[in-house]
C-alpha cells in the first residue's frame, strides 16, 4: 500500500514515463530546465547533418554506379540503387527492436552513428583507391561500406526522430502542440539538409572529385554525433520500468488468442472495458485476439498464464499494432513512386540541356533539390497558414487528421506521376524531331527545367503524406514501441525500393530482348519512361481507392490528437 501510495505520488508531482540524464524523475515544477524546443533542436539539427550525408551518397549513387565503379546499365544500375536504398529503410526494423528492447534510444543513436561515420570513411577510401586497383577490390570495399551505412542509418533513423518527440510533454496541451509542429519542423530540417547536399555534393562529386564528395558526407557525421552529445544534459529519457518486453508483451496476446482458438471469447461488457489509452471500439475490431482474455483451469499456474491470458491492455495494444498493417500496405505503391526521384528522373535530366547561361551545367541529381525547396517553402505555410485555419473549420487542433493528410499526398503523387510521363513524351518527341534517337549522348534541345513541376509536386506530396506517416506511426503504437513505430513507416519505403526494383527487372526482361529496346534502355531516346510512369499513375489510383476503404474505417488511439 504504501509503495502504491509512493507511485501515485510520484505520478502528480513528476513528469510521466520519463528521467533525466542521471536516471533520475523529473519534478514538474522543473521540466522547463529538461526537453521541449532546446533539446528538439539539438537532435533536428543532428537530422539536418545526417541527411546531408545520406543524399550526398543517394541521390547521386546511380551516376557512380554508370560512369566511374564498373559502368553497369542503366536497368542494372536502378535495381542496385533501389536494393541498397531499400535495405537502408529495413534495417530500421532492426534498429527499433535494438533501442526498445535493450539499448534504449539514445545509446542505439550512439552506436549507430559511429557504425555510420564508419562505413562513410571505408566509402571514401574506395573512391580514392586509383584504376589500377583490382576492379573486384573496388566492388567489395564500395559495397561493403555502403551497407555499412545502411546498417548504421538502421539504428540511427527510427530512434532519433522519436527521441525528438520524446522531448515534449503529451499530457501538457501546449507541449502537445508542439509535439504535432515538431514533425513539420523536423521534415523542414531534414529538407534542409537534403537541399544543400544536392547542390554542393552533386556539382563537388560530377566535376572535382568522387573521393571529396563521399568524404565531406563523413565529415558532416562527425559533425552530427558531436552535436548530439552537446544536448545530452537536457533530454528526456524515456523511463524503463520492470514491465517486462513490449514486443514479448504483444507476442504473447497472438500466442494466448491461438492456444485458445476453440474456447467462447469473453461478453462484450468485458471486453469494452474502457482503458486510458485505447479507444472502446477497439473491442469491435479483430475480435478473435479477445481470446487471449479467456480464462480457464489449466491457466491458474503462473508460469502458463501470460502465454494463455492477458489483460485487457495488452490485447488492445495488439489490436492496436494490427490496425496499422492496412494502412501501412495501401501507401506501398506511394514509395515505390518516391523511389522514382533519384533514379529514372536523373538519368532524364541526364540527356537534357541543363545549362545556366554559358559556363555552368547544373548536375542532373541537383534537380532533386526542388523537391526539397518546395518542401522549406511549403511547411512553413502547412504550418502557421494552412493547420491555424483547418483548426478553425474541422476543431482538430492538428486541423486535419492524419489519415487525411497521408491520402492527399496520395494524390498529388498521382498527379506527378501523370505529370512525369506528358514530360518524358515531350522529351522523346523532341528527340525525334532532332533526329537524335540514336545518339543517347548527345544533348536533347530542350531545357532540364521541364522536370521542375514533378518535383515540386513530389515535394507538397511529401509535406502531407511523409509527415502524416511519421505522426501517424509514432502516434499509433504504445509508447514503448515508438522506435518500432517509426520502423515500420520506413519499411514503407524500404518494401517500395524492393517493389520497384522487381517491378524493373520484370519489365526490363518482358520489353526487352529479340533486339527490341525495353522501356528502360541504355539509349533513353529509344526507352518508354513515359510507359513505365503511366503504369504508376494507375497502380497509385487503385491505392488511393484502397487506402480510403481502409482510412475510413480506422479508429484513433484515445490519447490521439486526431478524430476519426
Amino acid at each position: 500500500m504504501t509503495e502504491a501510495l509512493a507511485l501515485l505520488s510520484n505520478s502528480l508531482t513528476d513528469l510521466e514515463g520519463v528521467v533525466d540524464y542521471k536516471q533520475r524523475r523529473i519534478p514538474l515544477r522543473s521540466k522547463r530546465n529538461t526537453g521541449g524546443w532546446r533539446s528538439a533542436s539539438f537532435i533536428i539539427g543532428v537530422e539536418i547533418a545526417e541527411r546531408f550525408a545520406y543524399y550526398g551518397i543517394s541521390s547521386n549513387l546511380i551516376t557512380f554506379l554508370t560512369s566511374h565503379l564498373i559502368g553497369e546499365s542503366i536497368a542494372v544500375a536502378a535495381q542496385n540503387v533501389n536494393l541498397w536504398s531499400g535495405a537502408a529503410s529495413m534495417f530500421p526494423l532492426i534498429g527499433a527492436f535494438v533501442a526498445d528492447e535493450y539499448l534504449g534510444r539514445y545509446r542505439t543513436i550512439l552506436i549507430s552513428s559511429i557504425l555510420y561515420v564508419m562505413g562513410l570513411g571505408l566509402l571514401t577510401i574506395s573512391a580514392l583507391l586509383p584504376s589500377s586497383t583490382s576492379p573486384e577490390l573496388r566492388i567489395i570495399l564500395f559495397f561493403s561500406s555502403l551497407y555499412i551505412v545502411a546498417i548504421g542509418q538502421g539504428g540511427h533513423k527510427p530512434c532519433v526522430q522519436a527521441f525528438g518527440a520524446d522531448q515534449f510533454d503529451g499530457q501538457d496541451p501546449e507541449e502537445s502542440k508542439s509535439k504535432s509542429s515538431f514533425f513539420n519542423w523536423w521534415y523542414f530540417g531534414l529538407c534542409g539538409g537534403t537541399a544543400i547536399s544536392l547542390w554542393t555534393l552533386n556539382y563537388i562529386q560530377d566535376n572535382l572529385s568522387w573521393g571529396l564528395g563521399f568524404g565531406i558526407p563523413c565529415i558532416s557525421m562527425v559533425a552530427s554525433l558531436v552535436v548530439f552529445l552537446l544536448g545530452t544534459k537536457t533530454y528526456r529519457y524515456s523511463f524503463r520500468d520492470d514491465k517486462g518486453s513490449p514486443f514479448v508483451s504483444v507476442f504473447q496476446v497472438y500466442v494466448a488468442a491461438i492456444r485458445n482458438w476453440r474456447g467462447t471469447p469473453p461478453s462484450a461488457i468485458v471486453v469494452e472495458e474502457a482503458t486510458e489509452s485505447y479507444p472502446t471500439v477497439g473491442g469491435h475490431q479483430f475480435k478473435f485476439l479477445d481470446k487471449a482474455l479467456l480464462t480457464s483451469s489449466d491457466c491458474l499456474d503462473d508460469s502458463k498464464k501470460d502465454w494463455k491470458v492477458c489483460t485487457i491492455d495488452q490485447v488492445e495494444e495488439a489490436k492496436s499494432i494490427l490496425r496499422l498493417v492496412p494502412i501501412w500496405a495501401t501507401c506501398l505503391i506511394y514509395a515505390v513512386v518516391f523511389a522514382q526521384s533519384s533514379t529514372f528522373f536523373t538519368k532524364q535530366g541526364n540527356t537534357m540541356d541543363r545549362s545556366i547561361g554559358s559556363n555552368i551545367k547544373v548536375p542532373a541529381a541537383t534537380l532533386q533539390t526542388f523537391i526539397s525547396m518546395s518542401i522549406v517553402i511549403f511547411i512553413p505555410i502547412y504550418d502557421r497558414v494552412f493547420v491555424p485555419i483547418a483548426r478553425v473549420i474541422s476543431g482538430n487542433p492538428s486541423g486535419i487528421t492524419m489519415l487525411q493528410r497521408i491520402g492527399f499526398g496520395m494524390f498529388l503523387s498521382m498527379i506527378s506521376m501523370v505529370t512525369a510521363a506528358l514530360v518524358e513524351k515531350r522529351r522523346l518527341q523532341v528527340a525525334l524531331d532532332f533526329g537524335l534517337l540514336d545518339l543517347p549522348k548527345a544533348v536533347i534541345p530542350m531545357k532540364a527545367w521541364w522536370l521542375i513541376p514533378q518535383y515540386i509536386l513530389f515535394g507538397i506530396a511529401d509535406v502531407f503524406t511523409m509527415v502524416g506517416l511519421q505522426e501517424f506511426f509514432y502516434d499509433q503504437v504504445p509508447d514503448t514501441l515508438r522506435s518500432l513505430g517509426l520502423a515500420l513507416y520506413l519499411s514503407i519505403f524500404g518494401i517500395g525500393n524492393f517493389i520497384s526494383s522487381f517491378l524493373i527487372s520484370v519489365i526490363e526482361n518482358v520489353t526487352g530482348g529479340s533486339g527490341r529496346d525495353s522501356w528502360f534502355s541504355d539509349n533513353l531516346n529509344r526507352a518508354h519512361l513515359d510507359y513505365f510512369y503511366w503504369l504508376l499513375a494507375g497502380f497509385s489510383l487503385l491505392e488511393i481507392f484502397a487506402y480510403l476503404y481502409f482510412a475510413k474505417s480506422y479508429f484513433y488511439n484515445r490519447g490521439s490528437s486526431s478524430k476519426v
